[in-house]
């Protein structure tokens, strides 16, 4: 064995701690790679296999170490059985952090630009506060338990990151609540939506407890991905970081937002269609490059946050997909696309309008295939075809590529995930009571409860055996993605295909689409978060039961605020989710949660993919997805040491999945910025980068999310918008990037009165 020193291996990017043992050729081919976030290995070759009787290691070591040196670098081989965990004041802040940020996330969910607060910020603050507690609270019991046990321990810090993380995104049934109310005019009682928002969250806990003695016991089930935690907590530095961001946010947010929306070249001929098409930011592609608001660049997720190979591999994606193939398919009026913006969100009918569902919807919102003969077939804006495309592609091609790369580890993992010892974590995490296999049981009969109670009392359309069969695919999925993400870091997502499902099965049904494709999708994504916390905890040596509680707890805390917040925007903010919404509430995802009702559950893939329609070349797109990784993979094994090794397609085809609702003004400086402090800094002053980089991205999330709502509560919403409304808001600095092509999403044709596009028939 050779000793790595602690500088060395951490400027290869191999997370250590004080106790790492790595084998030189072991380092090797960690460099190779860039960085440990990257999760790749070249090729089955390259894969250590610890059965191999020659492969060397120190048996007296990895019988105290787990045997994979990425889990012996990161992860303490020792516990504390007496150290407190769910305390009084752990749950006190983590149930704060499970009201406060997804409260925040949800008020942001509906705003473009926004931002999203992560579990960093609660780890960053969390700390400090808990250390507060130990200082101030008296030494006193409460039903038996101490208010104040001691110093505050890193598991009480582990289980509040938790209960903030599990529920900071917002659910993503209230995407179902929101369109059913704004678009199809269906607003059903808060019971409905409270037990709907509930079963998606928490029916997967259930499944994810089955899965959880395949992905989280066995030692093979690594989970070495992609983390946001990272560097050292630097409290002045991210309160004086987040002081100045807050301040600043009043320049790009309301004093001159044209720094947000800084699309410089459209302001020089703004009626030039074909330049604000390529330069603009709202409905073009974002060749101007620049943006100096912080919730534009951080709108797709923090670039500080996110390793430089996968950042290049998207940049890569978003140029050839965006930059060039668009351009492409735009300019020779493929699927009939220069009557529609280059970039846009919604839905169109044959005169380039956006499209009017309520034409093609009887009374109980059913399809009307009479009425659509005699209205009009889906047309989609170019970028969002091309996203379909790309989403077709990368199911095939996230296939593909485990089976290249990752084929012989999946098999050796997966075969010892059934059958291997237990290392010395399992070991240490046995002596803690584990969680009772009813209780799993009983969080699924209730929330299946919640689920039939939603659909058959309210007129959903959504059958019983649909949400069933929702559930068996969910189900079926978890424990074969879940073993790719734990091992690859690679989540093969179920909405694509369980919007296929739904459409063939029950097309013209809008509302069942959107209830199945949630429990479908939702219920996989839940269960593999449950599991990826509880291999976390599993790691850190948190009992069981109390992460059992602390995520169930947290996400029915979290999912009862976010629907809170949704209905207070809903009946407070008056033009909600319209275009152009003068406090910026447009609602991006929302809509474009609502175009695909459209296509998937209104019309269906039937009418829109099937041989003879406008998009049935989309579905070609499984099959290029199929061959694609195959060019970087035979590269490789021809030129191992060239470029090719650092190419991941299914993240350069997945990347550019929030495209739309994001625009090119969310994924060019993101690259930009990102390059600069994830390869520049890094490469050059690691020290500063590996001691302040993660500070820094926290900071400016919180400084421009609580910049946004001291500018929304104080001096929008309180006079409806009127503040300033005659000398600040009404100047060159405001309103230039309004008066153009790009902000008004002038399409490249228009349909003369009474004339159509497209084929006569359909």
């Amino acid at each position: 064995m050779a000793r790595v020193s602690l500088d060395s291996a951490a400027e290869k990017g191999i997370p250590v701690s004080i106790h790492a043992f790595v084998m030189e050729d072991e380092v090797d081919k960690w460099e190779t790679t860039e960085s440990t976030a990257s999760g790749q290995f070249m090729d089955e070759n390259e894969f250590y296999d610890y059965d191999d009787p020659n492969f060397d290691y120190d048996a007296e070591i990895l019988e105290d170490e787990s045997p994979y040196p990425e889990v012996r670098s990161a992860v303490a081989n020792t516990d504390d059985p007496d150290m407190p965990a769910g305390t009084i004041r752990a749950w006190f802040l983590g149930m704060i952090c499970a009201i406060i940020i997804p409260g925040l996330n949800q008020f942001f969910f509906f705003r473009f630009p926004s931002v999203q607060i992560g579990s960093l910020v609660a780890q960053l603050l969390s700390f400090p506060l808990g250390r507060l507690m130990a200082r101030i609270c008296p030494r006193i019991t409460i039903f038996g338990f101490p208010l104040n046990p001691g110093p505050f321990t890193i598991k009480e810090h582990v289980v509040v990151t938790i209960m903030a993380n599990v529920g900071a995104e917002s659910a993503y049934a209230t995407d179902i609540v929101a369109v059913q109310r704004l678009y199809y005019n269906r607003t059903y009682n808060f019971g409905y939506q409270w037990m709907v928002i509930m079963s998606t969250q928490l029916i997967g806990f259930s499944i994810g407890g089955i899965a959880k003695r395949f992905l989280v016991s066995p030692p093979s089930m690594i989970y070495t991905g992609i983390g946001n935690h990272g560097g050292v907590s630097r409290e002045r530095f991210f309160f004086c970081a987040f002081i100045g961001t807050t301040i600043y946010y009043f320049l790009p947010g309301y004093l001159f937002t044209a720094l947000s929306i800084f699309s410089w070249v459209c302001w020089i001929k703004p009626n030039d269609i074909v330049l604000n098409q390529l330069f603009g930011y709202q409905s073009g592609l974002g060749m101007s490059l620049l943006t100096f608001d912080w919730s534009q660049i951080a709108y797709i997720g923090s670039p500080l946050a996110t390793p430089w190979w996968a950042e290049g591999n998207v940049a890569v994606g978003f140029v050839l997909f965006y930059w060039i193939l668009t351009p492409i398919l735009y300019y020779t009026n493929v699927w009939f696309s220069q009557f529609m913006p280059i970039l846009s969100r919604s839905a169109f009918d044959n005169t380039g309008q956006p499209y009017n569902v309520s034409r093609v919807l009887t009374e109980d919102y059913t399809f009307d295939r009479e009425a659509y003969n005699s209205y009009s077939p889906v047309f989609l804006s170019t970028t969002f075809a091309v996203s379909y495309a790309l989403s077709f592609a990368s199911i095939t091609a996230t296939l593909v590529h485990v089976f290249l790369y990752y084929r012989k580890q999946i098999m050796v993992q997966a075969r010892r995930s059934l059958g291997e010892q237990p290392d010395i974590h399992a070991r240490l995490m046995s002596r803690y009571p584990q969680v009772p296999d009813w209780w799993y049981v009983a969080v699924f009969v209730s929330m299946f409860g919640f689920g039939v109670v939603a659909i058959e009392l309210n007129d959903t359309e959504m059958p019983v055996w649909a949400f069933c069969l929702a559930l068996v695919v969910a189900f079926f999925y978890v424990l074969p993605i879940g073993i790719i993400q734990a091992v690859t870091n690679q989540q093969i997502g179920l909405n694509v295909i369980t919007e296929l499902l739904i459409g063939y099965m029950l097309p013209g049904k809008p509302m069942a689409m959107m209830l199945f494709k949630v429990w479908g999708y939702v219920t996989m994504a839940q269960a593999l978060m449950f599991t990826s916390d509880f291999k976390l905890g599993h790691y850190m040596k948190i009992p069981p039961q109390t992460m059992f509680w602390c995520q169930v707890v947290a996400t029915i805390i979290a999912g009862s605020v976010q629907l809170g917040v949704q209905t207070w925007l809903f009946s407070s903010i008056p033009t909600i989710c319209q275009e152009h919404q003068s406090q910026y509430f447009s609602c991006p995802n929302t809509e474009v949660f609502y175009t695909a009702s459209i296509v998937w559950g209104v019309i269906g893939p039937a009418l829109q993919f099937s041989k003879g329609k406008v998009y049935n070349s989309l579905l070609f797109s499984f099959l290029i997805g199929a061959f694609i990784p195959l060019v970087p993979w035979m590269m490789t094994k021809k030129y191992p040491n060239g470029i090719f090794r650092y190419i991941n397609v299914p993240v350069m085809l997945n990347g550019t999945a929030n495209i739309p609702p994001a625009t090119a003004v969310n994924y060019v400086p993101w690259t930009i910025v990102g390059f600069i402090f994830q390869y520049v800094i890094r490469k050059r002053h690691f020290s500063w980068w590996s001691k302040y980089n993660y500070v820094l991205s926290a900071a400016l999330d919180c400084g421009t999310a609580i910049g946004t709502l001291l500018i929304f509560f104080c001096l929008q919403f309180p006079a409806n918008n009127t503040i300033g409304k005659d000398n600040i808001l009404q100047w060159w600095g405001n309103t230039v990037y309004m008066r153009t092509a790009d902000w008004s999403g002038t399409p490249l044709r228009t349909v003369p009165p009474g004339k159509h596009f497209g084929p006569d028939t359909w």
